[in-house]
Parts: structure tokens; sequence; C-alpha cells
């Protein structure tokens, strides 16, 4: 019964420590996208590429760190028992 409580905390803790990461990701991804737009006298980028890119981010490492996330989590909270 303790399993079952430990593999949903596993589920729950991981996909919120995807969505953070995510959103760090998308966060550095648009800083750098307006750092680059700022710096140029033509902006290099338009409003919707940049928003584009930051869907496409955000898919994308919510992908990478939903694989990645569980084992971290699932190992930290083994130790903490």
């Amino acid at each position: 019964m303790e399993e079952i409580v430990m593999k949903g905390k596993t589920g729950r803790y991981s996909l919120l420590a995807s969505i953070v990461s995510s959103f760090v990701i998308v966060g550095i991804f648009l800083a750098l996208a307006l750092l680059k737009n700022s710096s140029r006298t033509i902006a290099l980028y338009t409003d919707v590429d940049i928003m584009a890119g930051m869907v496409f981010v955000f898919i994308l490492s919510m992908i990478v760190s939903a694989s990645i996330w569980p084992g971290i989590v699932e190992k930290y909270l083994t130790r903490s028992r």
C-alpha cells in the first residue's frame, strides 16, 4: 500500500518539476530571443516567431524532462524515508 502512495507522489512531484523546469527554460529562451532582437537595428525575429519558439521549446523540454525527473524524484523520496 505504501508503494502505491509513493508512486502517486513520484508522479505528482515529477510532473511539477517538469513544468517548473520547462517554464525556466522557456524564460531563458525568451530572454535570449529578446536580447538578440534588441541588439539589432532591424528586428531579426517577429513577435510571432518568438511566441512560436516559446511553445516549441516548452513542448520539447516537457518531453525531455518527463523522462529525467521521475528518476530523480524517486531517488529523493526513497532517500528521505
